[in-house]
């Protein structure tokens, strides 16, 4: 079968290896028919981890069941499945407490917990950027989707990892309806945070970045933009709160934070949640942070190559703030998440740009690492090879409006001119039907 090789630092291969099979009675066998690249598929594609090379990459797949293993009695092959990325065996003591993503029995190593498709120490498990994957435990892994999953495979492929885990940042940060809340990342992820973050009935919401393409999609959904080469979030927040600052925020950078002149500095998003979210406000992290980075002390120093950050923490315990931290149990949201989509509430496909063949994943890894303009989310189709579809050339579903391709500054001025109260705190719907009346 073909896969995507992890060969070395900014080096990926498509090749033929041997083709994954069922290994345990247990396991389930999925052709994969789309696959997408993570923004944490990227640290292992700069070498900033301990990823072996020779390893599948992909821990975001979707696909349909070809074979099961004698002792798997729910899935049955033909199944449309999503395949969270954690991979869990159900039974040990912290899948029992519904933490899959720190299961015991899948991590090989007695010190560690957790794994995953193709991820650096989390296990040895291969990718799903090939056509094949092997599935342990099958009937607790697979989310079953239902009849529209092969017209709606963008956005079902989603439940797999960013949707669940910028979810996942709401919840550890303790999102509510009416909360007004930071999210500091408009990557993938993020832009999942600041969706959620809406779906549960949040206020406003702001973006944090300085990637201008993620943030016109943070403006289409509803989020307030913040361009970080342009202004200092903390400050735009308390602006607009009293100075008291957001109600909660999320963290979905990681350790490779790095400012609009590309400086890298692990402690940036971290520090400026501290700064601008109020007292006693929570803080969800879901941004990858690791205890050892091999291109730390380079790029950044000695203590950060140990993932020793340096954390504004007297202002944090100051502050009385709470700190969630870690990987999604994707299982604790993607059957809710699902249905959801299912029932047309949520549209999590907004965010892809590209629609590639496998073959084309060596140049999709290079534009999406290089975050080249309008590469906002790669989707590979293992069975459409050589034949991808592209940039996406139109989005659909409700974030699709007339006049989106104007900006909030643009609103924004004319709202002035019009003499509207409170414009300035307004997102972009907001302002659309503001100026409508």
């Amino acid at each position: 079968m073909k896969a995507a090789v992890y060969e070395g630092p900014r080096t990926v291969t498509v090749k033929e290896v041997p083709d994954a099979r069922i290994e345990h009675p247990c396991d389930i066998l999925v052709k994969i028919t789309t696959t997408n690249i993570c923004g944490s598929d990227l640290h292992m594609y700069e070498g900033r981890t301990s990823f072996e090379t020779g390893r599948t990459l992909g821990h975001e797949n979707l696909g349909q069941v070809v074979e099961v293993g004698k002792a798997v009695s729910k899935v049955q092959v033909g199944d449309w499945v999503v395949l969270p990325f954690n991979i869990a065996c159900g039974f040990c003591k912290q899948c029992e407490q519904g933490l899959t993503n720190y299961c015991l029995t899948m991590q090989p190593k007695p010190d560690m917990a957790g794994a995953a498709y193709g991820f650096a120490e989390m296990g040895p498990y291969q990718g799903g950027q090939a056509e094949l994957l092997r599935v342990p435990y099958g009937d607790f892994n697979a989310l079953r989707l239902g009849e529209d999953a092969g017209e709606r495979q963008l956005d079902y492929v989603m439940l797999a990892d960013i949707f669940p885990t910028g979810y996942h940042a709401t919840e550890m940060a303790g999102v509510k309806p009416g909360d007004q809340t930071i999210v500091y990342g408009a990557g993938p992820v993020g832009l999942m945070a600041a969706y959620s973050a809406l779906l549960k009935g949040a206020g406003r919401v702001w973006v944090a970045d300085h990637h201008n393409d993620r943030l016109r999609l943070a403006e289409d959904i509803g989020a307030i933009p913040i361009n970080t080469a342009e202004q200092n979030p903390a400050e735009v927040v308390k602006e607009a709160t009293l100075g008291l600052g957001a109600d909660n925020g999320c963290e979905c950078v990681g350790y490779q934070a790095h400012d609009p002149q590309g400086n890298e500095d692990a402690a940036l998003t971290m520090n400026g949640l501290i700064d601008s979210v109020r007292f006693t406000g929570g803080i969800g992290v879901v941004g990858v942070f690791l205890p050892e980075d091999p291109g730390g002390a380079e790029a950044q120093g000695e203590l950060e190559a140990q993932g020793k950050v340096p954390l504004d923490f007297g202002m944090l315990w100051f502050k009385g703030q709470k700190v969630g931290t870690g990987q999604a149990p994707v299982k604790r949201y993607n059957r809710a998440l699902r249905d959801l989509i299912a029932g047309g509430k949520a549209e999590p496909s907004f965010l892809v740009s590209h629609e590639l063949g496998l073959d084309e994943a060596p140049s999709a890894y290079e534009h999406f690492d290089n975050r080249d303009d309008g590469w906002t989310k790669v989707v590979l189709h293992p069975d459409n090879n050589g034949n991808g579809s592209g940039t996406r050339a139109t989005r659909t579903g409700h974030h699709s409006k007339a006049g989106a391709h104007r900006t909030v500054e643009e609103l924004r001025h004319e709202a002035k001119e019009r003499g509207i109260e409170g414009r300035s705190h307004m997102n972009k719907h907001q302002l659309e039907q503001a100026l409508e009346h």
